[in-house]
């Protein structure tokens, strides 16, 4: 089954701006709602999205409103969430999820988004955008090469990417439903309402300031899960500023990836330019996608939408 493209925006469109996790202050959104408004959008922003409650941007019954009511807002076509850190989860149960498949629109993030993308894939079948967060725009206020992924998205081109050969990659072509994230998000969600289905998938992974020891323990959490075993294929993202202990662990995080997946026979392209990650592309989840990985490189190739 293909899941459900929400509609391409087209000019005159308005997006919101929601802060479902950690705090945030205006002046550092600011370079972002003037990129997207010279994409010809108009930006309306959350209520609570410049509140503060503890790390969050507000209680969760605020956070969780700022977003519903956005899904609720027939002009709003897209929610864009304003950064990471931690929250995300605990607003699930204050909003309703089926009031956005009756009204698909695009919800775009990565990191702690990584849960919303989990769910509404899993259980909602709409495509969503793993994608820069207004946090991480450009501060000169100008479009970079992530921010005009994510613009070309929105207004419905269909992504292509090719990106540079990597020593650990395992050669090979797949097809099928993009699927994924954050790791440590991903390692989180297992066993929930809003764990992946990895089964004939190609999964994307990516990470920020974790403990290589914890790297591995996430991986042997999907291999012994079944998770490694199902997948048709396996993208791996930025694994960025991680940490080691006094007695080091051995092996960086790319290769406790590299080994973890060593048995299985599916291509694997190491360093994506997706992630926490000074270029950070933007990707479709749920849609169905070709990767080839060739000793010349790797091309991510996105199917047309469902409509």
């Amino acid at each position: 089954m293909e899941l459900i493209s929400p509609p391409a925006l087209k000019k005159g469109d308005a997006v919101g701006i929601v802060a479902p996790a950690r705090k945030i202050l205006r002046e550092e959104i600011e370079p972002a709602i003037k990129i997207i408004e010279s994409w010809g959008l108009e930006v309306r922003l959350g209520k609570h999205l410049f509140g503060s409650y503890n790390q969050f941007s507000g209680t969760d019954l605020e956070r969780a409103a700022d977003f519903q009511h956005m899904i609720n807002d027939p002009e709003v076509k897209a929610i864009i969430c304003a950064r990471g850190g931690y929250g995300t989860m605990r607003i699930l149960d204050h909003i309703n999820l089926r009031d956005l498949q009756r009204e698909p629109k695009w919800i775009v993030g990565y990191s702690d988004v990584t849960v919303l993308h989990s769910i509404i894939t899993s259980w909602f079948k709409l495509e969503t955008i793993h994608g820069p967060m207004p946090i991480n725009f450009p501060k000169n206020g100008q479009d970079n090469s992530s921010t005009e992924s994510l613009q070309k998205i929105l207004f419905g081109n269909n992504p292509s990417y090719r990106v540079a050969s990597h020593s650990f990659n395992r050669t090979g072509s797949a097809y099928g439903e993009l699927c994924g994230g954050n790791l440590s998000i991903l390692y989180s969600i297992a066993g929930t309402d809003a764990d992946i289905n990895s089964n004939d998938r190609i999964l994307f992974i990516e990470d920020l300031d974790e403990y290589l020891y914890h790297i591995d323990r996430m991986m042997m959490n999907l291999k012994r899960s079944g998770k490694l075993s199902q997948l048709s294929g396996l993208i791996v993202g930025g694994m960025s500023s991680m940490n080691d202990n006094a007695v080091p662990y051995g092996w960086n995080a790319l290769e406790i990836i590299r080994d973890a997946v060593a048995e299985y026979n599916y291509p694997v392209c190491f360093g994506f330019p997706a992630g926490h990650e000074s270029e950070n592309l933007s990707l479709i989840l749920g849609r169905k996608v070709t990767l080839e990985v060739t000793p010349n490189g790797t091309e991510l190739i996105f199917s047309p939408p469902s409509r």
